[in-house]
């Protein structure tokens, strides 16, 4: 899954200031919400004449998500985050991508079988600390390191009983001979890159840049945690779910809709395509008022949807899944423990 992923979400407003600010819009000009959110994300343009634009790009998501918030039949709803000036067709163009070539892959392996002969009704991960807190990617197109790295530190917790956050910057910058750094990639293709390494460094000591730099040498070398091999899963929502029983699990998704751009809370129902151009990782599942969903951690902030997590309908009745959740799924295993632990994190190199 090449993702190629989105823009630096800054901090948005919280959820009841938002409401706020759209109750507000209905009975003022709207170019006094543009500046009360222009003011909360930071947002500076480089003339009038832009600024101009984007409000008018921005009164047509309020529009949109007023429209869609006032159904008042949905599961889920919408608010003006940080992409609120942003077209849909920008949103689509300049912040996602999936060269073909990426979904051509496929693995010859023997599959696994998942023993599980009572599913848990729902699990959710981040309850047992196998989840690191909601990351970042910015403007780098690196979704599939983010997904990448988030399974591994959730097998690694679940084997060895430590949470370490891992190094997606030294996938973006050292992963290249499948992978395409910030213009994107695949989360089996990181795995094998961890494996034939023999392991990965910490966040800590390989800090994210959210740009593609000179591979460091030095910092391969730290190999922090390790796993034994990866796993591609049965494109079926009983295979997913089996999965995510025991161990968060990398997706591709849909993430260029519009709703999903501007996703505020709530379970996610579409309308989306399944035609895959983001990476995500399921921590977790659930049930909500007879809708069933994934728990599903993103990789544009704590700003974006419910500090970071969106829930994704699970049993939409569609094989695929809801936005293709169902169709590239994998995720790494490890049963050996960690290499000793490496001297303390020294300067870049």
């Amino acid at each position: 899954m090449n993702m190629t992923c989105l823009y630096p979400l800054l901090q948005i407003l919280p959820l009841f200031f938002l409401s706020a600010l759209l109750s507000l819009a209905s009975s003022s000009d709207t170019s006094e919400l543009f500046e009360t959110w222009c003011q909360q994300h930071a947002k500076t343009y480089s003339s009038e004449q832009e600024k101009r634009y984007r409000l008018k790009v921005f009164e047509e998501n309020y529009a949109f998500v007023s429209q869609h918030n006032q159904k008042g039949n949905s599961t889920y709803t919408l608010s003006l985050n940080a992409f609120a000036d942003l077209t849909h067709h920008e949103f689509k163009t300049s912040r996602l991508g999936l060269p073909p070539s990426f979904l051509g892959f496929k693995r010859v392996q023997n599959q696994p079988s998942h023993h599980l002969l009572h599913l848990p009704s729902q699990i959710d991960w981040r309850q047992s600390g196998a989840v690191t807190p909601v990351k970042d990617q910015g403007s780098c197109g690196a979704c599939w390191a983010f997904s990448a790295t988030g399974a591994i530190e959730g097998i690694n917790k679940i084997v060895t009983g430590s949470l370490a956050s891992l190094s997606e910057q030294e996938l973006i910058d050292c992963d290249t001979s499948y992978n395409s750094g910030c213009d994107g990639g695949l989360m089996d293709y990181a795995y094998q890159f961890v494996i034939d390494n023999r392991g990965i460094d910490t966040e800590e000591d390989y800090p994210y840049q959210a740009r593609q730099r000179s591979c460091s040498k030095d910092k391969l070398k730290r190999r922090v945690v390790t796993i034994d091999d990866y796993v591609d899963v049965p494109p079926s929502e009983k295979e997913v779910l089996k999965a995510v029983a025991s161990q968060p699990v990398s997706v591709g998704i849909c993430g260029s809709e519009r709703a999903f751009q501007l996703y505020s809370k709530g379970i996610f129902t579409g309308p989306c395509s399944t035609s895959l151009d983001h990476a995500v990782l399921i921590v977790g599942y659930g049930s909500e008022n007879g809708v069933d969903y994934w728990i599903v951690k993103n990789s544009w902030g704590r700003g974006w949807g419910m500090n970071g997590y969106i829930h994704m309908q699970r049993n939409s009745g569609d094989s695929k899944g809801i936005c293709g959740i169902n169709t590239l799924a994998s995720y790494p295993t490890k049963t050996k423990p960690n290499p000793p632990v490496p001297p303390p994190p020294g300067p870049m190199s």
